[in-house]
């Protein structure tokens, strides 16, 4: 109920309005481009090459790209060049320092860092757009002249280009992260083709109703623990010691510092799964290679034993990025710095180096927590899909970002009517 309370409030604001109704059209572009067929395509030859493949080398693509890449639409490549740069540049900051001193020299490094960014999703793309064209869909063509080709992959980087634009303008002017919305907005819209699959399957015998009711509310215990873990916060306790300046006594209260339990949000599960999809390109990109038949054995959700292998990699990969987004996001020493200058402290700890190296305990031991219940909730579903033959492309990892992102834009809505309150307040 608290969340239509804000989404009503925000709406009561014309500022506000105008920036829902901007960040609606944008996902509303998002989805009417992913309903346009690249050219040159034979869809029946498409929808068959498809539909005779049960490997698993589509899944992961096609939950990005809410089908666009099963219907080969001009935004098939989706937004995952601009996550594989963006992971790309973030690994590279920690270790080159000269884009470490960037990424620290305010606005102006940012601005470099996100155009750096974008040279690096452009060229991703075509190396994909090119592998693909070539590769996977290269038998669909209707048309195998190299004009055709050609005109093919410059149609993919140009979408793949166009929704990395939607997203930043999506920032600029509307609510919430523009890239993880155009994820969420692909994730959602999968949901009526995955009730219609699952009540054909019900009607059809292949699935028992004991079966979905199960999924159904292990799927609302999943959303439920997610807010839950989203929403929960360590409260480290400060005190200030009290200062006599002049006539005037400062400090002496009492206040927290607020960790929360997910750092990360659903960063380390989309980085996850954005690194899952490099073994699968390549698969993709030689169909008929020894690599795409190794893949589909060894290392797909479904194949056998892949779907072990699976398994432990995306909670290795979960895990990492948990620890290395939190790391990157969140600095104890800087913290106990700023405490120290200003006179504060954690009761029972020393300031300076113990009350960071406290702070990091504390921030490894949430990390854990965080990360061994992402990568639990995201990887489970593969495995009930794996023994229930249960069609359901809304899987945990879906799950998880549809939830975080949609708690990550009504954070942002109330962040923006909070400082809209201010700044009437103050006029």
């Amino acid at each position: 109920m608290g969340m239509f309370k804000t989404m009503a409030n925000a709406w009561k604001i014309p500022e506000m309005r105008k920036k829902i109704l901007f960040t609606l059209l944008m996902l509303v572009v998002f989805r009417l481009g992913s309903n346009i067929p690249v050219p040159c395509i034979n869809r029946a030859s498409l929808q068959a090459m498809f539909a005779s493949n049960d490997s698993g080398l589509f899944g992961l693509f096609d939950l990005f790209s809410g089908g666009s890449f099963s219907n080969f639409t001009i935004f098939a490549l989706s937004i995952t060049p601009y996550i594989t740069s963006s992971i790309i540049l973030q690994l590279l900051t920690v270790a080159i320092p000269a884009l470490e001193e960037m990424a620290r020299s305010g606005e102006e490094g940012k601005r470099k860092i996100a155009e750096l960014t974008r040279y690096i999703t452009v060229g991703l793309a075509l190396i994909q757009a090119i592998g693909y064209t070539f590769g996977l869909f290269r038998n669909v063509l209707s048309d195998n002249s190299i004009f055709a080709k050609i005109v093919i992959v410059l149609v993919l980087v140009a979408g793949t280009a166009f929704l990395m634009w939607l997203g930043e303008k999506i920032n600029e002017k509307g609510i919430g992260n523009g890239i993880s919305l155009i994820i969420f907005a692909g994730i959602v819209s999968r949901i009526p083709t995955t009730l219609r699959s699952t009540f054909t399957g019900i009607k059809n015998g292949t699935l028992s109703v004991i079966t979905v009711i199960l999924f159904a509310v292990f799927a609302l215990a999943v959303i439920v623990g997610v807010i839950l873990i989203q929403e929960g916060t360590r409260k480290i306790p400060v005190q200030y010691a009290k200062r006599v300046v002049g006539r005037k006594m400062y400090g002496g209260q009492s206040t927290h510092i607020p960790i929360k339990v997910n750092q990360a949000g659903v960063i380390p599960v989309i980085f996850a799964v954005s690194i899952l999809q490099l073994p699968a390109t390549i698969a993709y990109m030689a169909p008929s290679s020894g690599f795409a038949s190794f893949y589909s054995k060894w290392l797909s959700a479904k194949g056998n034993p892949g779907i072990w292998v699976y398994f432990v990699f995306d909670i290795l990969m979960i895990v990492f990025f948990t620890y290395f987004y939190g790391a990157i996001s969140f600095n104890p020493v800087e913290i106990a710095e700023n405490m120290k200058t200003q006179g504060g402290f954690i009761p029972g700890i020393r300031p300076g180096k113990s009350t960071s190296d406290y702070i990091s305990k504390v921030m490894s031991r949430l990390n854990f927590v965080s990360a061994i219940f992402l990568a639990i909730i995201a990887s489970m579903p593969t495995l009930l899909t794996h023994w229930t033959n249960l069609p359901v492309n809304f899987g945990g990892t879906s799950i998880i970002i549809a939830v975080g992102v949609a708690l990550d834009t009504m954070k942002a809505i109330e962040t923006q009517m909070v400082m809209r309150n201010y700044s009437g307040f103050l006029k």
